[in-house]
């Protein structure tokens, strides 16, 4: 059975949620604020996060970007619910390191549906075997990505996107191509948000020479092809 946290300081919310989610099969678990997400996240690990953006005290989004610094809670998936719905706060949070954004008010089916959906993109089986080219590793088990050795910190989304890439080289793949396999089918994403982590990815790999990797195909896609 799989364990939810939402981090949401309206009762109501949280007694809605646990009843759609106790229906589906999932264990739900509570926090109303920053202190008790973390504390019940030191807890027991949950399999995935549902964060209110307006909290008490520390927002939602200053929860994930804590969440993303740290090694072992930086790949829990992550979907922001929020009554925000301007294009800035959607890119900002996806930024930030969420998986999905729900607005305010919701199903109880769209929410299961949701969850469902990143949990499948998140909890697949990862091939065994690292993926190399020219220095630039990716170890699927470790969640590991090094360039020459030197680790580098990708969040999920980002770990996610380049290990389809290195899967499939010298493949030019459209936006909608990379959503469906980098987030999964059936998730409410923008194309443009693959843009936005391209950048974040190529950011991340500028340092150590690999960003020319990950190459864009004008009027296409984007490719990964390691230099000759």
């Amino acid at each position: 059975m799989s364990t939810i946290l939402i981090v949401d300081d309206e009762q109501p919310i949280r007694n809605m949620v646990g009843f759609a989610l106790g229906r589906a099969g999932f264990a739900l678990r509570e926090a109303a604020d920053a202190e008790q997400a973390y504390a019940e996240i030191e807890r027991q690990r949950p399999e995935l996060i549902l964060m209110d953006w307006m909290l008490p005290g520390t927002s939602g989004l200053d929860i994930v970007r804590r969440l993303q610094r740290d090694i072992h809670t930086q790949d829990i998936p992550v979907i922001m619910l929020t009554a925000r719905t301007e294009e800035n706060d959607k890119i900002n949070g996806f930024k930030a390191g969420i998986d999905d954004y729900i607005s305010k008010p919701f199903s109880p089916a769209e929410l299961i549906a949701r969850i469902q959906a990143v949990l499948r993109r998140t909890n697949h089986t990862q091939p065994a075997e690292t993926i190399d080219f020219k220095g630039l590793s990716l170890d699927p088990l470790s969640h590991r990505v090094t360039a020459n050795d030197v680790v580098l910190d990708f969040g999920p989304t980002e770990f996610r996107l380049l290990k389809f890439f290195m899967q499939h080289p010298d493949r030019v793949y459209t936006r909608e191509q990379l959503l469906d396999n980098a987030w999964g089918r059936n998730v409410y994403v923008e194309e443009r948000t693959v843009d936005v982590h391209i950048l974040r990815l190529r950011k991340t790999l500028a340092p150590h020479g690999f960003e020319q990797y990950i190459q864009t195909v004008r009027g296409a896609g984007y490719r990964f092809s390691p230099l000759a």
